[in-house]
């Protein structure tokens, strides 16, 4: 199972998972996200996903984040996933995914690019 906390750290809200993205639990991973979104716009701090803390992620999750990034950017708002671990890095590789989603190495660089790009 994945569990999901949300916080606000200076200019950024991060939203941070843990445990498998999979089927079990892509579905309420992206509900999760899409509530982080509705209140996100232009101006508004941008989130960034703390992977840290997922060992799995299947492609039903990278679908979840395809779309959460399609909304965000939709609505103006910035969004990015950092802290891969090496499986999901590898997942997000072959996948090409980098090219869906700002990927950074650690949550404090991707709050701070995601911050500047105002």
């Amino acid at each position: 199972s994945m569990q999901l906390t949300v916080t606000q750290q200076a200019d950024s809200i991060i939203a941070a998972p843990v445990g498998r993205i999979d089927h079990a639990s892509a579905d309420s991973f992206l509900s999760a996200l899409q509530d982080i979104l509705v209140a996100c716009g232009t101006g508004s701090p941008p989130v960034v996903i703390d992977c840290s803390g997922v060992d799995y992620i299947a492609s039903v999750g990278l679908r979840a984040l395809k779309i959460a990034s399609v909304k965000a950017k939709d609505q103006g708002c910035r969004i990015g996933v950092a802290a891969l671990q090496p499986l999901v890095q590898e997942v997000f590789n072959i996948a090409c995914f980098n090219r869906v989603i700002a990927c950074f190495d650690t949550v404090e660089s991707a709050a701070r690019e995601l911050s500047a790009c105002k």
